[in-house]
């Protein structure tokens, strides 16, 4: 586990760039000083592709439960669909 640690400090001139006209007006970041930023990474896992084929090799011990919510689902829509169709006349 690799824990990268940044330290910046701001400042909070008044300056004007020419590109874009920003003003950053005095006091603006007033309270950032001194902030501590920690970032972890695990290196675990692997690559997005990889948690992609786990969620998938997983997902097949939930398929009564993908099954039951899908049923649900299409029950529900059709509720909607009757209870819709009987207040229009």
């Amino acid at each position: 586990m690799n824990n990268i640690e940044i330290n910046q400090t701001v400042s909070s001139p008044e300056e004007t760039l020419e590109d874009g006209e920003i003003i950053i007006e005095e006091g603006a970041f007033t309270g950032f000083e001194g902030k501590t930023i920690n970032i972890t990474e695990s290196s675990d896992g692997g690559s997005d592709i990889e948690a992609g084929i786990q969620f998938i090799y997983h997902m097949r011990e939930h398929l009564l439960d993908i099954g039951i919510a899908t049923v649900y689902m299409f029950s529900c829509y059709a509720f909607y669909l009757w209870v819709t169709k009987k207040i229009r006349g």
